[in-house]
């Protein structure tokens, strides 16, 4: 069965006013997410059971809206596809409600904490602290995993109907492998299947699961209810995660499991006092843009299907239940446009009506290319953009961080000129003495700055070593947002930088490019290149957004 194929979806007749052109591209999206990101345009022609120009058309689509690179012949997910999972993530609200709790939790027991809502027959993690060790965990937000092999599933199942055993029962049945679920390992044919309904009953029993490395062997994990104070039912699970080489099962239960409580405890108090959220209109016309991209591309631009995702987007916080109304007023669409969209999504899996003609989002939106980019780094996200700068100014492109009184460059795209700067990732220099530094030590703490300009030493006879004069460059660094440097680290070199902000503003990265002082002019070199290098990083910027919302983007 493939994965995120329930029998549900199998078994049910498509709707005659469900959107075909929207079901086959979230087809090609969900192939894409199972392959890790990345997929041939034949792989998916294969994986999908899609003609080849179907594919292209779709694909074609996809990379309009930014949700796809196509990178030679393989179609590659972008940053920009997690604003799907983003609309749940903020319509659910339980992230930003309790991801701190789960963060101080793991930094309290050194060990990875996660939390879980039901999808179905199954689980779907929500939010990940994870522990960086030799020996870590690979599962990430929105992956997708069997109850019966894990603590949170127990718990969910608690609160199953006679018609979700049902369904239950025969996916077993189906898939006795888990092999419609790619984020764990298939279970062994010889191997004894977990019996979900007693674990049920004593999770019912002792308010709180085990998974005694049902998933794999060394894999333990320990949950606990996180509770919706205003139903009693299950809100998420939370749970501690770790490996036998760590703890025995009794450890989880007699050691980690009165802290977990704790630390539920302190959730659902989090839960009972954060106030309702207000009712937020969604920006008007999200999908008037598509007009235009037809006319532009033609029959190579599958409108249907970028209205239908942008149907999506409608949702968020303050905008957890919408009406067909307020979707049709959010993205532009006509109204029964709208209804046929959420027809589509709701034969899906990927909304449900919630009573009061409204409809929610589900879980599901998640497998629509969130796992394998929730753990996205700056440089791999970087990269792509970097790329397309250097083959526009024909000049090599870097990214770089700020380690200590040292920048250390992190991502790197080089040209190739007769003459070029030649420097390898993982290269550190001097912060005060680069373009790169500057507009790093332009926007870093007191400390940090104090620390850099306390031992400044000419690197060539140009090299500001003045702690007075350094200072006013960086206000200017500042003020202009962009530093120039020249002769300053190396003879003949001159550097071009620009800051790279996060979601609030912080200078997390910089961006440059270099080239010879005899090139051109100092002035006729600023104003070519300065503006590629601010686009290059508002580029950067906009996917860091959307990457940094619900998960951490890892500077290196």
């Amino acid at each position: 069965m493939p994965a995120e194929t329930t029998l549900d979806d199998r078994a049910g007749a498509v709707p005659a006013e469900a959107v075909a052109p929207l079901i086959r591209g979230v087809a090609v999206v969900r192939q894409l997410t199972e392959a890790g990101g990345t997929l041939s345009l034949s792989g998916l022609e294969r994986a999908t059971g899609l003609a080849r120009s179907t594919v292209d058309r779709i694909t074609a689509t996809l990379a309009r809206m930014g949700y796809v690179r196509l990178d030679g012949r393989d179609a590659v997910l972008t940053p920009r596809i997690m604003e799907l999972g983003n609309a749940y993530l903020a319509a659910l609200r339980l992230p930003s409600l309790l991801d701190a709790r789960a963060d101080a939790l793991a930094d309290e027991l050194d060990e990875s904490v996660s939390l879980a809502v039901a999808d179905r027959d199954g689980i779907r993690f929500i939010h990940q602290a994870t522990r960086r060790r030799a020996m870590s965990l690979s599962f990430r937000i929105g992956d997708l995993l069997p109850a019966e092999r894990t603590a949170p599933g127990p718990l969910f199942a608690t609160e199953w109907t006679e018609h979700d055993w049902a369904r239950w029962r025969e996916r077993r049945a189906a898939d006795p492998e888990d092999r419609g679920f790619p984020a764990v390992p298939p279970r062994p044919p010889s191997s004894p299947a977990p019996d979900l309904e007693r674990s049920a009953a004593l999770a019912r029993e002792n308010g709180w699961a085990l998974d005694d490395q049902l998933i794999e062997p060394g894999l333990m994990a320990v949950s606990v209810p996180v509770r919706d104070p205003r139903t009693g039912t299950i809100a998420c699970v939370a749970s501690v995660v770790s490996h036998t080489s760590r703890h025995t099962a009794a450890d989880l239960r007699n050691t980690l499991l009165p802290r977990l409580r704790s630390a539920v405890e302190a959730m659902e108090e989090d839960l009972r006092a954060a106030p309702q959220p207000d009712s937020v209109a969604a920006p008007s016309g999200l999908a008037t843009w598509t007009g235009a991209s037809k006319q532009e591309l033609g029959r190579e631009f599958v409108e249907s299907l970028a209205r239908g995702l942008t149907v999506l987007t409608a949702f968020g916080e303050g905008r957890a239940e919408l009406t067909l109304t307020e979707v049709s007023q959010a993205t532009g669409l006509a109204r029964a446009t709208a209804r046929r969209a959420l027809i589509t999504y709701e034969h899906l899996g990927l909304v449900t009506p919630s009573g009061d003609r409204r409809f929610t989002l589900t879980p599901r939106v998640l497998s629509l290319g969130f796992p394998p980019l929730s753990r996205t780094t700056l440089p791999s996200l970087a990269t792509p953009h970097l790329t397309a700068l250097a083959a526009r100014i024909h000049e090599s492109a870097s990214l770089a961080i700020l380690v200590g009184s040292d920048i250390q460059y992190t991502a790197r795209v080089a040209t190739s000129r007769v003459m070029s700067v030649n420097i390898a990732v993982g290269t550190r220099f001097p912060a005060y003495a680069t373009a790169l530094g500057r507009v790093l030590l332009s926007d870093a703490p007191p400390p940090t700055l104090r620390q850099s300009l306390a031992d400044l030493r000419p690197l060539t006879p140009h090299t500001l070593t003045d702690p007075g004069a350094l200072s006013t460059a960086l206000e200017q660094v500042r003020s202009q947002g962009y530093a120039l440097v020249e002769e300053e680290l190396e003879a003949g070199l001159r550097s071009l930088a620009v800051p790279v902000r996060d979601r609030t503003g912080r200078v997390v990265a910089a961006l440059n490019t270099a080239t010879h002082v005899a090139r051109q002019p100092a002035e006729a070199y600023v104003a070519d290149i300065l503006p590629e290098l601010l686009a290059t990083a508002g580029r950067i910027e906009a996917d860091l957004r959307v990457a940094g919302r619900f998960t951490r983007v890892a500077r290196s």
